[in-house]
């Protein structure tokens, strides 16, 4: 009998956690409001990938925007849109750690801890350590 009312505490912390994990899983806009990201796990990690944005095409109105500031010379033809730019969270201590955020906009990424504060997602970048970096806030999409 010890050993099924273990298993069910187990069982429920288990779950607890699997559903705070997953808290960041859905759509988010984010600071700006220029930009919606995607928030999936797969594996038990964490990634983001841009289903949406404010100006999806280039000058010509029928190009889809290329990743030209990315650092790597193969990625600048890539197309923005669907671009995973969250990458390699898990789930620890109430936090996504040991990911990394890449920018579109500088073409820098940066390591990365990710918050879920006031119903709000958190998104520090950094370099070298957390203290040294910026949060940037993302809103829960409809």
């Amino acid at each position: 009998m010890k050993y099924i009312a273990l298993l069910a505490i187990s069982f429920i912390l288990s779950m607890a956690t699997y559903a705070q994990s997953n808290a960041i899983v859905g759509k988010w806009l984010n600071e700006e409001k220029d930009g919606k990201v995607e928030i999936y796990e797969t594996s038990g990690k964490f990634y983001g990938k841009l289903v949406w944005l404010k100006h999806t095409y280039e000058a010509d109105g029928k190009t889809l925007r290329k990743d030209s500031k990315n650092k790597d010379a193969k990625l600048r033809e890539r197309t923005l849109l669907n671009a995973v730019i969250l990458t390699g969270f898990r789930f620890e201590d109430g936090k996504w750690v040991d990911g990394q955020v890449y920018d579109p906009k500088s073409g820098k990424t940066y390591s990365c801890v990710i918050k879920i504060k006031d119903g709000n997602m958190e998104v520090r970048g950094y370099v070298g350590s957390p203290m040294f970096g910026r949060t940037a806030t993302f809103t829960k999409a409809n």
